[in-house]
């Protein structure tokens, strides 16, 4: 009777003690990780399925197909860029591109058009153009092109800055000469540093999807679920030269300053802060005691650079530009090159345990390029040629009363026809010409032959017998 009275005693307090812990409404709860670093997910959420026909319907009619021709054999490149056929590189012949204006300006890859001496351009309705380049950037692997076209559908920049790890993304292009073909996938990551570009001054920090992309797809869109153009897709990671799970885009942030210098100025304005930086490791967080366990560690300051006239010094860890946090040294460079020569930005940085701040004037990479210039000249993308009128002096050296001088060429009819930059143009059809504007409106009104008359020096009259279709 005790041993049964005593099971039950015990049978109480273990039922008291259950119900006072499921009641007890604030248990404490070991947090094993630091709240400011890592989400704690509070509850499961119930989303509806992912939608991506309205972001399709946006991308499909902006995204156009790509042809190239060249005359001259390309250099080798790295094989994990794409485009066309052709195992371990690239090479001209087909790829994609984004119609960002109504009146007909396309983002692309400048390897997509490197070396093209004719660029073909069909749109989503199948109208083909002729395309002129207006400028090209090795640096990030982006061209912008020109048709003579009016009210075409086209993409807005989004912010890439706003994507995050595993949101959704389409990407859109051409793959193996198949129009209009959209993939999804999620950004894999961000700030992909992978030393495809073989520039001095390269800007490397690409978005990485899992979005299947192919030989083709070089110069499409990477699309957000709002529409909007967020990366131009460059390369893959593969072995055999098509897709494996990994393709990579520039970011809408390095893109869409590339455009803009290249229709404003005719060239990149290249922003240099003047460091050497790698990524911050263990290793080095110990040996300098800093704070932080990520940053763009500081391994050398050029002499007479921006950097440098900031007080910047080697072993500096680099930490937030402008108030946007700076994880390595590709997020650096990347932040950096938004910027023009001779705009100032505010950097903070660690050196050893102290937070510092400091303000530099960026500068470019020779004297005449410490401020933007004016734009030079005007481009003529029916003749794929850049031109601007003659000055007084160039008019009595030649002797003549009127003139364009051809400054730049670009794949297009008179480069095709052997033209050499430095050529004046006196006369387009017959009709004398003395400023940009004059030949935009006899081009406008010509279809076929066209006949463009100048000269190289005084009194060496040259023709050429050009095609505008």
């Amino acid at each position: 009777m005790r041993a049964l009275l005593g099971n039950a005693v015990v049978a109480v307090i273990a039922s008291l003690t259950t119900w006072w812990l499921v009641r007890k409404k604030d248990p404490v709860m070991p947090s094993p990780l630091p709240p400011s670093l890592y989400l704690q997910p509070a509850r499961w959420e119930i989303h509806p399925p992912v939608d991506f026909t309205i972001a399709a319907q946006i991308a499909m009619p902006a995204v156009v197909h790509i042809r190239t021709q060249t005359k001259s054999e390309l250099p080798p490149f790295h094989r994990f860029f794409f485009d066309d056929e052709g195992e371990g590189g690239f090479f001209p012949g087909s790829g994609s591109g984004v119609i960002i204006s109504p009146d007909g300006y396309i983002v692309t890859c400048n390897h997509v058009i490197e070396n093209a001496s004719r660029i073909q351009v069909t749109l989503y309705d199948n109208r083909s153009f002729r395309a002129s380049v207006v400028g090209a950037d090795p640096s990030t692997d982006i061209a912008l092109l020109k048709i003579d076209a009016n009210n075409l559908p086209f993409m807005e920049f989004g912010d890439s800055d706003q994507l995050r790890v595993g949101d959704w993304v389409l990407a859109v292009g051409n793959p193996f000469n198949l129009t209009s073909t959209v993939t999804a996938g999620i950004v894999s990551a961000k700030g992909r540093t992978l030393g495809l570009l073989r520039e001095k001054f390269r800007v490397e920090s690409f978005i990485q999807t899992d979005a299947a992309v192919n030989p083709g797809n070089s110069g499409g869109a990477l699309v957000n679920l709002e529409g909007k153009l967020v990366g131009i897709n460059t390369a893959i990671a593969s072995m055999t030269g098509t897709f494996a799970g990994y393709s990579f885009a520039v970011p809408a942030s390095i893109a869409q300053k590339v455009v803009e210098d290249l229709r404003k100025y005719g060239k990149v304005q290249r922003a240099l802060l003047g460091v050497m930086v790698e990524n911050l490791t263990s290793e080095r967080q110990s040996e300098l005691e800093v704070p932080v366990s990520q940053g763009a560690y500081v391994s050398d300051v050029y002499g007479g650079s921006a950097a440098e006239e900031a007080g910047l010094k080697a072993g500096d860890v680099i930490v937030e530009i402008d108030g946007k946090p700076v994880h390595s040294a590709s997020e650096l460079t990347e932040l950096v090159a938004r910027h023009r020569p001779g705009d100032q930005i505010k950097i903070t940085y660690y050196r050893g345990n102290k937070r510092m701040q400091t303000t530099a004037r960026l500068k470019g990479r020779s004297s005449d390029e410490n401020s933007p210039r004016a734009e030079a000249g005007t481009l003529l993308p029916a003749l794929g040629a850049r031109v601007r009128p003659l000055t007084a002096e160039e008019k009595s050296a030649l002797g003549v009363n009127n003139g364009l001088k051809v400054i730049d060429l670009s794949p297009g009819p008179l480069m095709e026809a052997g033209m050499r930059t430095g050529f004046v143009i006196t006369a387009i059809d017959r009709k004398p010409v003395a400023t940009p504007e004059e030949a935009e409106a006899i081009l406008r009104n010509l279809q076929g032959g066209v006949l463009i008359e100048g000269l190289y020096r005084k009194g060496e009259k040259a023709y050429y017998a050009i095609s505008t279709d």
